[in-house]
């Protein structure tokens, strides 16, 4: 072959290659190339208990490390017939017996979640890593541990995954996103988060490894958006020639488009914003099934919203969640003013059902779930219990109202198929299959 035919064909292979291998450390491919048609869930990781191995204790079961009524944090208890291992808290079942919890701490732990997700054709998650994750080698080392446990199961059982920083707990003064940057290169280099092959489950979008950056421009956070070295952290994701090529969802309030309601009305905002490819408005606790038309409304929102994101070459994964109750993390708490239990009810599903509808009806192509494991804020969608601890005053839980412990999971895994059209979006509630009671 000639010489110059060489080049030329080296040129040609060069060209055709996925934009994300170019230069970078990840691998071209995924077995998950773009969010489109996919539902995936916001993933904690972050329940500890006493005897884990983590150090820990308990943490976000209960406050100052004291597992009792008075500390309880959760508004819902998991149910933990399906873990390989368990831990008893001083709570106590009617039947006089010790309630158990699990922690995330065990590989085994995530491994149910994601066979969990297999078993209900749930598409995957986004595993949450918080800013003070990132802060120091030890906190980051020890952050790599849960989401190392994910990265197999996900594997395992071929579940979509992708990493989100959320930036509450940032300050504001004195820190900026620079360890960030440094948790994705230690990702990428110490995990090979993105460096599993072809075959490999990190979620792609527009061919290439998606991030996830959420908590901006929201009014009740310490850091000014503008001073915190965000356009460098975005410019780092899509562009490093190591690290980067990425594409890059952003987490912003429900009312982005007005800079107004839950949004600070700084237009720097969308300046951000435009550098995205993804966006993802946080609609927990903006729609409740107490309100005349709300699903109207809802759907106005996400009608709209896709309008402006489309107009500017972005995409959009409107926010669904199956309830929630904040009852216990806010009681007592200073500065808090206290939520009733059940604060927004689930109706056994169908409140949940209604915003996968019309959000789908509206025509989106992606969801965001809100959230997996989340039974802080009772948004749960995993497997919790009606057979719930006995619990003094002033603390309370709620049973999952006499549903399936699986109703949650089979809601979500149906969704998928209606961003698929494998369901026509015209389904209502009434007519899912989903199990007996």
């Amino acid at each position: 072959m000639h010489f110059r035919s060489i080049c030329l064909l080296l040129a040609y292979t060069v060209l055709i290659l996925p934009p994300a291998s170019a230069g970078t450390k990840h691998s071209p491919s995924s077995r998950f190339m773009s969010y489109e048609k996919l539902v995936m869930g916001g993933y904690q990781g972050w329940f500890r208990a006493e005897g884990d191995g983590s150090g820990e204790g308990w943490v976000h079961y209960v406050s100052k490390g004291k597992f009792t009524a008075e500390n309880l944090k959760i508004d819902l208890w998991p149910d933990v017939s399906e873990y390989p291992r368990t831990y008893p808290t001083s709570l106590q079942m009617p039947d006089g017996s010790a309630a158990r919890v699990f922690s995330s701490w065990d590989a085994s732990t995530v491994d149910v979640h994601f066979r969990w997700m297999r078993e209900y054709a749930i598409d995957g998650v986004f595993m949450q890593r918080f800013f003070r994750v990132t802060k120091t080698p030890a906190s980051r080392r020890q952050g790599r541990v849960i989401l190392g446990h994910a990265l197999q199961s996900s594997q395992a059982h071929g579940r979509a995954l992708a990493v989100m920083y959320d930036l509450s707990g940032l300050k504001a003064e004195g820190e900026d996103c620079a360890s960030v940057i440094q948790d994705w290169k230690e990702l990428v280099d110490e995990l090979r988060i993105t460096q599993q092959g072809p075959d490999q489950t990190y979620l792609y979008h527009r061919g290439k490894p998606l991030v996830a950056i959420w908590g901006l421009g929201f009014p009740d956070r310490a850091y000014n958006i503008r001073s915190i070295g965000i356009e460098q952290l975005i410019d780092f994701l899509k562009n490093d020639p190591v690290y980067g090529g990425c594409s890059v969802l952003l987490g912003v309030p429900n009312y982005f488009r007005d800079l107004n309601v839950d949004t600070l009305p700084d237009p720097y905002l969308h300046e951000i914003m435009a550098r995205a490819d993804v966006i993802m408005p946080w609609s927990v606790q903006r729609y409740t099934p107490g309100l005349h038309n709300e699903m109207e409304r809802y759907g106005a929102q996400v009608t709209a919203d896709l309008a402006w994101c489309q107009a500017r070459g972005l995409d959009y994964a409107p926010c669904v969640y199956p309830g929630f109750s904040w009852y216990n993390l806010t009681r007592g708490k200073p500065g808090t003013p206290p939520r009733p239990l059940d604060q927004i009810p689930r109706e056994e599903g169908r409140f949940y059902w209604n915003m996968i509808s019309t959000a789908a009806r509206a025509g989106s192509r992606m969801l965001y779930v809100a959230m997996f494991d989340e039974i802080d804020e009772g948004t749960a969608i995993f497997k919790c219990t009606n057979q719930i601890p006995v619990t003094p005053a002033p603390a309370a839980l709620l049973s999952y109202q006499g549903v399936p412990p699986d109703r949650y999971l089979r809601l979500t895994g149906l969704a998928g198929k209606m961003l698929r059209g494998e369901l026509p979006v015209t389904t209502g509630f009434d007519t899912l299959d989903l199990g007996s009671k």
